[in-house]
Formats: structure tokens, sequence, C-alpha cells
């Protein structure tokens, strides 16, 4: 396949790209940091620096959008949500834009969303069907939009999947690198009370289920890139530290992460039971379905 890909240089497009390129595929990524991506992967893949730069009769038989600027890279300011916002939704907008010119349209269109669209539902079990309580979590409000800009494609007959992604636990990165030297250190602390559920997906299962939704077409619509057994956040606590041989006895308080972190603490006190029905009914089969056996893999040397 032509792909074009957003955010490709990010943690998951790192590990996503090589795996397309060595499948034979051909990758063009749009990128505002020519030099990064050159950096990254060599003179493997394209680039491209804007979507308006795409002539009408540019084919791609698939686009992949993970755009997004740092969910958690700083407090959320009103000024903040409305980077974290734009950088998804403009991007998406932009990409069904051309999908609409395009002379010729790609056969499918995956488009990245996140377990927050659930909102905090305690220990509901949610699968991709589930109702949507907290209509105000900015968490909900920020994927609603980007999922809602990226269902466009399907009014021009574009085979569209929306991916609402859990804590891909994958190495050289992503939410667990900076858990990992603390931990080591004997200050790995559970969160608040420790009872939320962490939806958690190896970075292995996340190449191979993006994959699977670039070649089968009777797959469409909302999935959750989450492994089968969510972990609660007591749960993760135990079995990060046991695999790294140390003790984790400590408890970081909810209201300090409220004060240090303000509306963004909802990111680790939220809870979402998440299952990922679409993909278990779609007999795709997960390499990791188990959180000791992904640690372990990730961590191993």
């Amino acid at each position: 396949m032509k792909i074009l890909i957003t955010g490709g240089t990010g943690f998951i497009g790192r590990s996503l790209c090589p795996a397309l390129y060595s499948a034979g595929h051909s990758i063009t990524m749009l990128s505002r940091y020519p030099n990064k991506v050159s950096s990254i992967f060599g003179d493997q893949i394209q680039q491209l620096n804007s979507v308006k730069h795409l002539a009408d009769d540019a084919h791609f038989d698939a686009i992949i959008n993970f755009a997004g600027a740092p969910i958690f890279a700083s407090r959320w300011t009103d000024k903040r949500k409305q980077i974290l916002l734009e950088s998804r939704v403009d991007i998406t907008r932009q990409l069904v834009e051309f999908i609409e010119r395009a002379a010729t349209k790609p056969a499918v269109f995956l488009s990245g969303s996140a377990i927050g669209f659930y909102g905090d539902q305690g220990d509901t079990l949610l699968d991709e069907s589930a109702s949507v309580l907290e209509q105000d979590n900015f968490g909900h409000q920020l994927c609603a939009a980007w999922e809602q800009a990226a269902n466009k494609a399907k009014e021009q007959g574009v085979r569209v999947c929306i991916l609402r992604t859990g804590l891909v636990i994958g190495k050289h990165g992503g939410f667990l690198q900076p858990m990992i030297l603390p931990f080591k250190l004997g200050l790995g602390a559970k969160l608040g009370s420790g009872t939320q559920w962490m939806p958690w997906i190896h970075m292995d299962d996340y190449v191979a289920i993006c994959e699977t939704l670039l070649n089968k077409d009777e797959l469409e619509g909302v999935f959750n890139l989450t492994a089968p057994n969510p972990a609660t956040n007591n749960d993760f606590t135990r079995v990060l530290a046991k695999q790294l041989k140390r003790p984790a006895f400590l408890t970081t308080p909810a209201w300090a992460l409220n004060l240090l972190l303000g509306e963004m603490s909802q990111l680790l006190l939220g809870s979402q039971r998440v299952i990922p029905k679409h993909l278990l009914d779609s007999g795709y089969q997960f390499k990791y379905t188990e959180l000791e056996a992904a640690l372990e893999n990730v961590l191993q040397k």
C-alpha cells in the first residue's frame, strides 16, 4: 500500500512505521520537523510538511492519523487545552478535506483517539458501545471532537477505523519510561486509592492491530486498543515493582495530584475498565493478554 501517516515520529509511530516499511508498504510522513523524520527513519520514508501541498491527483491507499500535541506535557490551562484540541482536530479536518478533493480516495482511514473518551466510570465494564456519562470532561470532549472530525471521511465512501488507545507499553518511551527510575529507587507509589482501572496494551499488539485494520476490509468503526485484561493502579504498581525487584509501599494521595496537576490529574485518577470487544469479536488474538508478561518483555535487557 501507499500510506500517508501523521504523527509518525511519536512513540507509536516509531514502532509502526518500520513495521509497515518492512512489510513492503510505501510511506509518506506528514511532519513539520523534516530533520527529525530523517534522523529517526533515514531515507526510508518520504516527507511532507503540509496537507495543503498534496495535489488532487495524489493517491494513497490508506491514511493513518496520530497527529497531536503531547497530552501530558504541561498543565491543562485554557491555552493548553486549545493547543491539544487544535493539534488533533485541525489536522484531521485537513486530511478529510484532502480526501474530499482527491481524485482517487483512500480505501481506509485509521484515526487516533483515546480511552479518555469514556470519562471516569469507575468499575463499569466498557466496550465500544458504552454510553458516556461525563459530557463536561475535557478528555471526553477532546476525543469526541477528534472522532467526529475523522468520521466525516465516511461521507466519501472511506472505511474509517477509530483507535481508542489505552496506555501503550513499549520500550524506550511512552508513559512507562518516567516511572522506571523512581520504582528502581524504591519510590514507586500507587496513585490515589489505586482502585482506578488502567487499560493497557503492548506495542507489539498495537502494531499488529493497525496492520490488521489496514488489511481487513470488513473491519470498521470504533476499536478499543487495549488488552483484554485491564489492570487497576494497585495491580500495575505491584507488578512493576515485582519486575524491577523493588518494594512499592508508598502512596501519592489524590489531593497532591490534584494540586500538582490540576484538571490533568484526571488522566491518573480517572477509571476506565475498558475491554476490546470489537477486536475480540473480529477474531484478533492478542500476543500479550497479561500485564506481567507485557512488562517482563519490555523491561528485559
